[in-house]
């Protein structure tokens, strides 16, 4: 009877670990149409007699991004908005640019996994854990390191280097959106009111006003 409830249990695990990502496809593919009419949670799919291989193909990724910004990172973001042969298929990538000393700021992505891959340069990266424990998992990484972000959680990169970096990204979504956390905090339209954060962030509600004002 153990045995039976061990097997339940790790099937249930299993298939709780599978809903985490994206749906995966009944065809063999499922080619986005933007143009459609009808709302989805996606993209609808595009007749496929009128697939063409440009639906599959992305063009620019070797493009360094520009970084002249008061981050001194460009994110190349390749999404179903991109490449809409992504559609369904639960995945999508991008390239990182930075300058010497740029940062990625803090920022989540609400539906993927991020696997990061150093290419040139050196990184300092980390991810902050779930409430209550709040702790830094942090790494510097070289050239040809991996370093994964778990879905939902915030994580930064930051070039440690006196040149410029570049790092490829793979993503558990064909969409996998991404929050800013102090765009999202202290630039949101309409503004958090002042009160809320200057509790939150214990500090003057002068200070709150100040850093809206940047944003």
């Amino acid at each position: 009877m153990m045995s039976r409830f061990l097997i339940f249990g790790i099937l249930l695990t299993t298939c709780s670990i599978a809903l985490a990502s994206d749906p995966s496809p009944l065809q063999d593919f499922c080619v986005a149409d933007p143009n459609s009419p009808v709302f989805v949670n996606g993209v609808v799919c595009k007749d496929a007699k009128l697939v063409k291989a440009d639906d599959f193909l992305f063009r620019g990724l070797h493009l360094m991004g520009n970084t002249h910004n008061d981050v001194g990172s460009n994110v190349t973001s390749v999404t179903v908005a991109e490449l809409p042969g992504l559609n369904t298929l639960g995945i999508s990538m991008a390239r990182i640019d930075f300058a010497p000393w740029g940062i990625n700021p803090p920022h989540t992505h609400p539906r993927a996994t991020e696997v990061l891959t150093v290419i040139e340069g050196r990184l300092l990266v980390g991810f902050v854990t779930s409430n209550p424990e709040n702790r830094l998992i942090t790494q510097v990484l070289e050239k040809g390191d991996v370093f994964v972000f778990p879905q939902g959680l915030i994580h930064f990169q930051k070039n440690v280097g006196n040149g410029n970096a570049l790092a490829i990204a793979g993503l558990s979504s064909q969409n996998p959106g991404v929050i800013t956390i102090a765009n999202a905090v202290f630039g949101s339209n309409p503004d958090i009111d002042v009160d809320v954060l200057a509790k939150a962030f214990q500090v003057d509600i002068k200070v709150i006003q100040q850093i809206q004002s940047k944003f």
